[in-house]
């Protein structure tokens, strides 16, 4: 998949003066130790934080090393000055995170009180007005705290994806469903960048495209996806491939200032009379590759798919709460500890990646061939893909 964030984490022990600083080193290189066991290696800073000179050099070899997430560890009590201005100053996500007491056989000379030292920290973090990422319990063994670690590396994706996203719309939002309204400045306070355009800019880009030579590789790629029991309409591929290189040129020519791009697109009701298909089958596979399309100028849709791969590095699909489950079906299929209430049948119109999906076909848009061409085989309505959600 293209379009989500790699993430470079780097790990900064502090220790307080009072407090060996050997102890907090070893720490560190336990934790460091246990993150390539579970393949979440991490940068070590070789600076260790005591006071605001060591902070400003660790930061420095975080920056030289190119880390764009920071877990800063209190192998022991912690500076709390020295350490929250580090997370001040650094420009990315950032986790605290301490080490627990290994044994009881070394709580005199051994012991760092780390625990107290998280606690003094969160009132720092709340001096300097920080928004940092604190588990749940943040006091760990070295194992323990590789595992938060690796937790936060998803977090973190999520974090660096949203501050350089921008999110492209096309047409305004269809009357009949105005429940996708998505007020943008509630984007901007959070770093992304949305860029508004006319249904008629795209309809204008997609005619620029016609006869463009990469469209018959596209439409054989998209036979070959579907299969002999997906490609149900073979005709309709090359108008697809169209469009869908026409999504791909835009977003290049757009990206501007950030790095990532995702989109929400008007798709009817004159959609499908203009440009002579859905464009459903195309905004699943620009999900699969990471660039997810919502229907229906859903803007906050677009980010939460967005999100979702970032988190999971999948493909993110969006379903309707569409219609209640009928009762001959749930008492057929009764799930232990759910009444029939508690039930709702999730469905979209064929934009979820085939990768998500049993027995993926070429098909059609049933409502909109029943409003627009009732009475004779679809057309302007193909290019759905369907199937089932797998577990």
């Amino acid at each position: 998949m293209i379009n989500i964030p790699e993430v470079k984490i780097g790990i900064v022990a502090v220790s307080r003066d009072c407090f060996p600083m050997a102890l907090s080193k070893k720490r560190r290189e336990k934790v460091a130790e246990e993150c390539k066991k579970i393949n979440c290696p991490v940068f070590e800073a070789q600076t260790l934080v005591e006071n605001e000179t060591d902070a400003l050099a660790a930061l420095n070899e975080l920056n030289l090393a190119g880390v764009n997430a920071l877990v800063v560890f209190l192998g022991n009590f912690g500076p709390e000055g020295p350490e929250t201005m580090l997370a001040q100053k650094f420009n990315g996500p950032i986790m605290f995170v301490a080490a627990a007491e290994e044994s009881d056989k070394d709580l005199i000379d051994g012991r760092g009180d780390a625990y107290c030292g998280m606690l003094s920290m969160s009132v720092n973090m709340i001096l300097r007005k920080l928004n940092l990422y604190i588990p749940e319990y943040p006091v760990g063994t070295a194992d323990e705290v590789a595992a938060m670690i690796s937790d936060f590396a998803a977090i973190a994706r999520v974090y660096i994806g949203v501050k350089n996203l921008k999110i492209i719309g096309f047409g305004p939002r269809p009357y009949d469903f105005v429940a996708c309204n998505a007020p943008i400045k509630q984007l901007y306070d959070i770093g992304v960048e949305v860029q508004e355009n006319s249904e008629l800019d795209l309809f204008a880009s997609f005619n620029e495209h016609k006869g463009d030579s990469r469209i018959p590789a596209v439409a054989k790629e998209m036979a070959k996806e579907l299969g002999k029991k997906g490609n149900n309409y073979p005709s309709i591929l090359e108008k697809l491939a169209q469009y869908e290189i026409t999504l791909l040129d835009w977003a290049e020519k757009n990206r501007g200032a950030s790095k990532y791009v995702v989109f929400a697109n008007k798709c009817w009701p004159a959609f499908q009379t203009q440009f002579g298909f859905v464009p459903c089958y195309v905004n699943s596979r620009l999900a699969s590759r990471g660039i997810p399309v919502a229907c229906e100028v859903d803007i906050y849709g677009a980010l939460s798919e967005f999100i979702l791969q970032c988190a999971t590095l999948t493909p993110a699909t969006i379903l309707d709460i569409n219609n209640t489950v009928p009762k001959d079906m749930y008492e057929k299929n009764a799930i232990d500890g759910y009444r029939q209430t508690d039930l709702f049948m999730g469905f979209h119109c064929g934009n979820t990646a085939s990768c998500l999906i049993k027995n993926p076909a070429m098909k059609y848009q049933l409502i909109m061939k029943r409003s627009l061409e009732p009475d004779g085989e679809p057309d302007i309505s193909l290019g759905t893909l369907e199937g089932t959600i797998k577990k």
